[in-house]
């Protein structure tokens, strides 16, 4: 199978990946903070070594203001739900995920909240000058990806802060994190949620936000903690007080395991063999007559290796039945983002998303080209 979906979810995984996550099963499989006994310690050891390395990534100054979730969605859900109240007002973009518009639209109907939404161009570009003059004295929080799930275009974030001033910005990185450097000091991100199993090369059903000191979320979840078990009331101290019931323990030593993975590689090398494929790719299909590509087709350093393409007089459908029947995994459709769709102007019928990987190779690539050369020919 040549996979070139790895915007949903990376694969391979690394060989890391695989030992750390069969190593706990096999020998440890412990329910951390659940018992003295040493599978149990054994348990809490590893999260809390996945939490210090995890913020340190991002360059958290707090470990424990790290909180492990389910998914990129729960973090987002964690974030808006907990901290959008009766009334407020909050500004978004035009090239947001379901994951952020879903919520939005729940709080708009229950909550009355105003939602302004600030355009893009069809090349992902966010209208800054828009996006400056959407924030008023009402506006609680900016929701706003960091880079776009269907194009790779990535957002300015020192001129995004520039524009908000002191508003409180909830960052979707669940594209970013892995891809390209980030860190939450530098970039005065105040919230920052994200998924594990795409660029940090964990598996799926983990993902994370980081608090900046003083900003506290009503929590998403209520039960057991492992701590303060003798009170009825949720536990105030972090992580305790978001991370109610059994965590996804494997999950979390997988994506220590991918950690472990990009930094024996070094980020500079994966960041660049991904640039790579996505400017072969880019090239190639630039070559097909009859294939239309989206988006800034001239990358640079600070680009997503995703691609959004069509082929002329083909619906996506059609395209990924093709690639299907050839061995090659892409996506087609929405990518549950039909605001973005709109933004773009392939709404209603979406379009063939291409993600290549850090283990993507040039013969496959090449064996792409001729599938998608066969496909516009037709």
């Amino acid at each position: 199978m040549i996979y070139l979906d790895n915007a949903a979810t990376s694969f391979p995984k690394p060989e890391e990946t695989l030992d750390a996550v069969n190593h706990f099963l096999a020998f440890s499989g412990g329910n951390p903070g659940r018992g003295g006994h040493v599978a149990s310690i054994d348990a809490a050891r590893l999260v809390f070594e996945a939490r210090e390395r995890l913020s340190s990534f991002i360059n958290g100054k707090h470990s424990e203001r790290l909180i492990f979730t389910q998914n990129g969605t729960e973090s987002l859900n964690l974030a808006i739900l907990g901290l959008v109240g009766e009334g407020d007002h909050v500004v978004t973009t035009g090239l947001e995920h379901n994951s952020v518009m879903r919520p939005l639209d729940f709080l708009a109907k229950t909550r009355h909240v105003q939602v302004s939404v600030v355009p893009c161009s069809p090349s992902g570009s966010l209208d800054l000058k828009a996006l400056k003059g959407a924030v008023s004295r009402k506006t609680k929080t900016v929701v706003m990806n960091h880079g776009s799930n269907i194009l790779g275009t990535v957002q300015p974030l020192d001129r995004v802060r520039e524009a908000i001033g002191d508003k409180l910005l909830i960052l979707d990185a669940c594209q970013t994190i892995g891809n390209l450097p980030i860190d939450v000091q530098r970039d005065a991100i105040d919230v920052i949620c994200f998924s594990c199993h795409k660029a940090l090369f964990g598996i799926q059903g983990l993902g994370a936000v980081y608090l900046r000191d003083g900003v506290d979320p009503v929590p998403l979840k209520f039960g057991g903690t492992g701590s303060n078990s003798e009170f009825t009331e949720q536990p105030t101290s972090l992580p305790d007080r978001y991370e109610s019931g059994t965590p996804a323990t494997p999950a979390i030593a997988g994506l220590l395991g991918g950690l472990t993975f990009i930094e024996r590689k070094g980020l500079g090398e994966i960041m660049g063999r991904k640039r790579a494929a996505t400017e072969r790719i880019l090239q190639g299909l630039q070559r097909i007559q009859g294939i239309r590509v989206y988006g800034e087709t001239d990358r640079g350093d600070h680009s997503l290796p995703i691609i959004l393409m069509n082929v002329d007089n083909r619906e996506p459908s059609e395209v990924g039945y093709a690639c299907n029947k050839a061995d090659i995994s892409v996506r087609v459709g929405l990518h549950c983002a039909p605001m973005a769709h709109r933004t773009v102007g392939t709404f209603p019928g979406g379009g063939v998303r291409i993600s290549p990987g850090y283990f993507t190779t040039d013969d496959e690539i090449d064996r792409l080209m001729e599938v998608m050369k066969a496909i516009a020919a037709r």
